[in-house]
């Protein structure tokens, strides 16, 4: 019976990965979304001088929109592999802040990040606001906090979970009280 249940335990500890292939699709989409951006820049230069001021905030602002979605796809992927995977080699310092992202971290992170990226889809909505009824405008605000609420709340847990694993460590550290 042991042997059975550390065949499970294997196959169940082997199948993470199975999670590379999700990351090497996600760093292969990551240069395929590579391709985009540089069309966007290219697209930018060529018409930056007939541009008026708006347009070119909002070229800037979807330049910026795509670089914060390219790194929350490459923090998907590193923290990701390293949380869920394998840990890295040392790599001379090159990834020495991955210990620092646990998985609640992430979250955090990720919500984080698409708390921007909706803010900047918001400007963009709001300097195109002509092209939009009032209706749409309000709807886009609505959806835009339920993240950023959203956001606050993973924070808030991963706060009070902080917390609650330091008053462990704390008393553990302690010793028993008398």
């Amino acid at each position: 019976m042991k042997r059975l249940e550390l065949a499970i335990e294997s196959i169940v500890l082997g199948s993470r990965w199975l999670l590379v292939f999700f990351y090497l699709g996600l760093g292969l989409a990551l240069g395929i979304y590579a391709l985009s951006f540089m069309r966007k820049l290219y697209d930018f230069i060529m018409k930056v001088m007939i541009l008026d001021d708006t347009d070119t905030i909002l070229k800037i602002l979807g330049l910026i929109d795509a670089a914060l979605i390219a790194s929350l796809v490459v923090m998907v992927i590193i923290s990701g592999y390293e949380n869920f995977v394998s840990r890295f080699d040392n790599h001379d310092g090159e990834i020495h802040w991955l210990g620092t992202i646990d998985v609640g971290s992430l979250k955090v992170k990720v919500a984080s990040t698409i708390v921007a990226i909706s803010s900047i889809h918001l400007l963009q909505v709001f300097l195109n606001n002509q092209q939009y009824t009032t209706d749409q405008l309000m709807w886009l605000t609505i959806i835009h906090l339920t993240f950023v609420v959203s956001a606050l709340m993973l924070a808030y847990i991963d706060r009070i979970t902080g917390l609650a694993k330091g008053d462990k460590k704390a008393a553990v550290d302690e010793g028993p009280s008398l």
